[in-house]
């Protein structure tokens, strides 16, 4: 943040946010469904940047111009899901304006239930605002329903049901968002075959060029900013498509590259370690042997005892 910004603005309550909104008070402390209409301020009059202390769930439709897969664009006319946990910035600099509903989640509305142990594994919450989710027209309205009897059930008379009712619809969104982005990754195949194939590339040329000698090993931060997508996004896609996660990827890469060094070269294993981006040898050859049951020298001596064999083979032949 540079010295002339101000520091983000704190929302601590959902009651904060529907005063500075110009809405009326919710109609539950620490949950409320917002109609994006009702918004009774413009866009310039928010703080240029902020951050909630509670779950954002926005459904948005025709929202204008385009989004950003990678190094791809796709139009989001037909609107989606966008989701935010508590504590990360969020900005009001972009231009694009859209109709919707907004679901306001406080911690503390799910913290006696299951769920809220549950919801930091569903990864969504860590995509970024360019990682929607698409939603087809049956999708959409399984949402829109799930929407409508939260907010039938907080106009209705509080009783000792509610929460858990309230609480039960929330898990619902979250358990058909999941669905729905499994269904995207597959719809969206061209555009994640694509990241895959950059991603294997970007590695590739990370081992050849020996950047690891200088920067050390990979990380899915590394890969992730270099393909313009979030971390878990990426694990997310990777993981539906291959069935493996995006570390997973970067570590099966480095056994190719460790295997092909040590079979095509006489550096000793601590060298090779080193290049690849290690800090210990020791910590090479733990790696190696989780991987593949075989020390790297033993690796080594496996593969030229078969090469010794193959050639004594071809000689008597």
């Amino acid at each position: 943040m540079k010295k002339n910004e101000p520091a983000p603005h704190q929302f601590n309550s959902i009651s904060e946010l529907h005063r500075v909104l110009g809405l009326p008070k919710p109609l539950h402390p620490l949950v409320s469904l917002v109609d994006s209409t009702e918004i009774a301020i413009d866009k310039d009059q928010l703080p240029a940047s902020f951050v909630l202390n509670f779950y954002k769930i926005s459904y948005k439709k025709g929202l204008r111009g385009k989004i950003r897969y990678g190094q791809s664009y796709y139009d989001f006319d037909e609107g989606g899901l966008v989701f935010t946990s508590p504590n990360q910035l969020l900005a009001t600099t972009d231009d694009t304006e859209y109709l919707g509903h907004t679901l306001l989640i406080h911690p503390d509305f799910i913290r006696n239930y299951p769920l809220a142990k549950k919801i930091s594994n569903f990864g969504f919450f860590s995509y970024a605002a360019n990682e929607a989710l698409h939603l087809s027209e049956k999708e959409k309205l399984v949402i829109l329903t799930i929407l409508k009897n939260i907010e039938d059930e907080l106009q209705s008379t509080i009783d000792d049901f509610s929460q858990d009712v309230i609480v039960a619809q929330i898990e619902l969104i979250l358990n058909y968002s999941n669905r729905f982005y499994k269904r995207q990754f597959i719809t969206r195949k061209a555009v994640s075959n694509d990241l895959l194939e950059k991603m294997e590339t970007i590695l590739t040329d990370y081992f050849n060029n020996e950047t690891s000698l200088m920067k050390g090993l990979p990380t899915v931060q590394f890969l992730s900013e270099k393909l313009n997508i979030s971390a878990h996004y990426l694990s997310d896609m990777l993981r539906s498509l291959t069935g493996q996660n995006a570390q997973q990827h970067i570590h099966n890469k480095l056994i190719e590259k460790a295997k092909e060094v040590l079979t095509a070269t006489n550096l000793s294993v601590s060298e090779i370690a080193y290049q690849l981006g290690f800090e210990h040898p020791q910590s090479f050859s733990k790696f190696f042997k989780s991987k593949t049951t075989h020390s790297p020298l033993k690796f080594r001596q496996s593969f030229n005892s078969q090469k010794t064999l193959v050639r004594e083979n071809q000689y008597h032949y």
